[in-house]
């Protein structure tokens, strides 16, 4: 049985989801439709990607905004530290975040609800990311959010991240157009 938890951001979840190890590795679930809903959290996700990143790679802080990415965050192989910040115009915790470490061996998942931009920072070696989302990628409607914006106030690994050249570009959440940003 998964056991979920609330945040204390509404609309985040963090999952212990099921594992069957025996003397061969572990079988996992990372979705079951029927355990899922019966804990509030629904699909239907449209798209599943798989992120392989290295040691100290950062990945975000992406969203999509019009047609908003609802996630569930999964772990397949090492150590990731995982973002989620409310940027829900409206929201009385906007601009919070919640961090939390998901990896291979604790068998957390996060759920993130649309309006939150989401990024993670590898802390192992590698890390192999697998994420459902309930709407398919548009790169015309990708947004990103500065990851070291001080306003967040993220506590990241000491490590100086690798980047992608676009991630180092990001705007702080405060300078993101107002239409651009997704409503409560």
């Amino acid at each position: 049985m998964i056991k979920v938890s609330e945040t204390s951001l509404v609309g985040i979840h963090l999952i212990e989801g099921r594992s069957f190890p025996d003397d061969r590795g572990f079988f996992r679930e990372i979705w079951n439709e029927p355990a899922y809903e019966k804990c509030g959290i629904v699909g239907p996700y449209v798209q599943d990607n798989v992120s392989v990143s290295k040691q100290n790679v950062l990945r975000g802080l992406h969203y999509q905004e019009p047609y908003a990415q609802a996630k569930l965050v999964s772990v397949l192989e090492g150590e990731v530290l995982d973002v989620a910040v409310d940027i829900r115009l409206g929201s009385p915790t906007f601009g919070q975040h919640v961090a939390y470490v998901l990896s291979h061996t604790n068998n957390l998942h996060l759920s993130i609800a649309t309006g939150f931009a989401h990024g993670f920072y590898v802390l192992s070696d590698k890390a192999v990311v697998i994420y459902k989302c309930s709407e398919t990628y548009r790169p015309e409607c990708e947004g990103g959010i500065l990851w070291s914006d001080p306003d967040l106030g993220i506590k990241w690994p000491a490590a100086p991240p690798i980047l992608a050249a676009k991630d180092a570009a990001c705007p702080r959440l405060r300078d993101v157009p107002l239409d651009r940003l997704p409503k409560f």
